[in-house]
């Protein structure tokens, strides 16, 4: 297929994250601008050597076969929002002034086969890039199963690159790497569990949505994930919604109730740990989503807004909840213990003492949450501290664009609430996967403190 240069000039590309509202409900524009506006803007860009030499003939042929023009896709209507910083999305450049769209600077779109040298060169240089992924083993993925489904990657990495504003001609290296060795072939990958999920139905019956389940902790990069992820199923033409543990946060008065009747426990003093969750009200959803395979067939999501009561939080106003409607094909759950599961008291009180109640709390937690999922995704860490340094990394950005942020002893204090679960359960997580899972649809990915895949599991 044809290469598609996407050139996209945002008003500010250093400040580029999830849109706050959620994604579930964004709507997609798909209208296509042409136009012919190059630049040569090549500081600080990667510059891959190529090992063409070591991919077989047969895949070089099925590359160059497969090269056609391919569609391109605006932004979502609700526009990326400025915060937190992130690094692999910074030192973007573009090219051309044209319209403005939803507060973003609109650049030009170019499609064209790539006939040129230096453009073919490239392709084998991105195919070569895609191929060097840490997680192609983990799927059984070779150099020409990659080239069977080039057209795939070409797309998608496109779509994405659009999405987050990125210039496709010119990606920074940690760019390449959070595209292409990370939110493609997790996509992949979910798109094949889908697909093994389908055909265990028979021709005409209902088949629910398949509950894909993110355990990744806090600051790792999993709203940006999910993100990624719902926004390639939209523009394939399937439905999805998105939840987070965080949704199911008790009330407001409820939270208060836990907090009195575990006075001077600091674990259950705010949100957060396992107690903290409306558990009658997971079930409901995850039932309920589970149901809506057929068109017509319409739920609203709960959310949680986090600013009320001056950062205590409240449930938000259920006038405000998104609305799904199926058929759906899949719910992305995401959250920083979803998979979480009890361990001995021993271990809990050498951890921390006050730990004791949160692995009570737990063992009501797989009914409500675990048991809903079909396949998980497991980000793994090498060292639950990166929780602390990814949150002051945040926190120092917010500060940095004159918005309100904590100070870095608020930041150590907010954060000191989850380590012990951290250091009591994710062990456990990392070993034996969640409760009740099938290891043929875990997938561990191991991240490194830059939040990007590496070798390991």
């Amino acid at each position: 297929m044809a290469a598609v240069n996407i050139l996209w000039q945002p008003t500010n590309p250093g400040q580029l994250t999830p849109p706050s509202t959620s994604p579930s409900h964004s709507n997609f524009n798909s209208d296509i601008i042409h136009t012919d506006c190059y630049h040569n803007n090549s500081t600080n860009r990667i510059a891959i050597k190529s090992k063409w030499a070591a991919v077989p003939r047969r895949a070089l042929t099925k590359v160059r076969a497969k090269f056609s023009p391919l569609p391109s896709q605006m932004l979502p209507e609700s526009s990326i929002s400025s915060g937190s910083k992130s690094s692999w999305i910074q030192d973007n450049s573009a090219c051309g002034d044209n319209f403005v769209h939803n507060g973003h600077r609109q650049g030009p779109i170019h499609s064209r086969f790539p006939t040129a040298p230096a453009e073919v060169s490239a392709v084998k240089d991105l195919f070569d890039f895609i191929c060097s992924g840490p997680l192609l083993d983990k799927f059984g993925l070779t150099t020409e199963k990659v080239a069977e489904s080039i057209d795939k990657w070409l797309l998608y990495g496109s779509k994405l690159c659009r999405l987050f504003q990125l210039d496709e001609l010119y990606m920074t290296e940690p760019q390449k790497i959070r595209i292409y060795h990370y939110y493609v072939p997790v996509f992949l990958w979910c798109e094949d569990e889908i697909s093994q999920h389908m055909s265990t139905f028979n021709e005409g019956e209902d088949i629910p949505p398949l509950v894909i389940g993110f355990s990744a902790p806090q600051g790792c990069g999993k709203t940006t994930l999910v993100f990624a992820l719902d926004y390639l199923f939209r523009i394939t033409g399937r439905k999805t919604a998105t939840l987070s543990i965080d949704d199911f946060y008790l009330t407001a008065e409820s939270q208060a109730k836990l907090r009195e009747s575990n006075s001077g426990n600091a674990l259950l003093e705010f949100r957060g740990n396992a107690g903290s969750h409306d558990l009658s009200l997971s079930v409901e959803t995850l039932t309920a989503l589970s149901k809506l395979t057929k068109e017509g067939l319409k739920m609203k999501l709960p959310r949680y807004d986090k600013s009320a009561h001056n950062g205590r939080g409240d449930r938000a106003d259920p006038s405000t909840w998104p609305e799904v409607e199926g058929p759906l094909t899949a719910v992305l759950f995401e959250g920083w213990m979803l998979g979480f599961k009890p361990v001995p008291a021993e271990t809990v009180k050498a951890v921390d003492p006050q730990l004791e109640t949160v692995n009570k709390n737990l063992e009501a937690y797989y009914d409500v949450w675990d048991r809903f999922v079909n396949s998980w995704i497991i980000i793994k860490i090498q060292d639950p501290n990166y929780v602390y340094q990814w949150r002051l990394q945040a926190e120092i950005a917010m500060r940095a664009d004159g918005n309100p942020g904590m100070s870095d002893e608020e930041v150590m204090d907010f954060v000191s609430r989850y380590l012990p679960a951290y250091k009591a359960y994710l062990p456990t997580l990392y070993a034996e996967g969640p409760k009740g899972s099938d290891p043929k649809h875990v997938l561990v990915i191991e991240i490194d403190e830059g939040r990007n895949p590496i070798l390991g599991c």
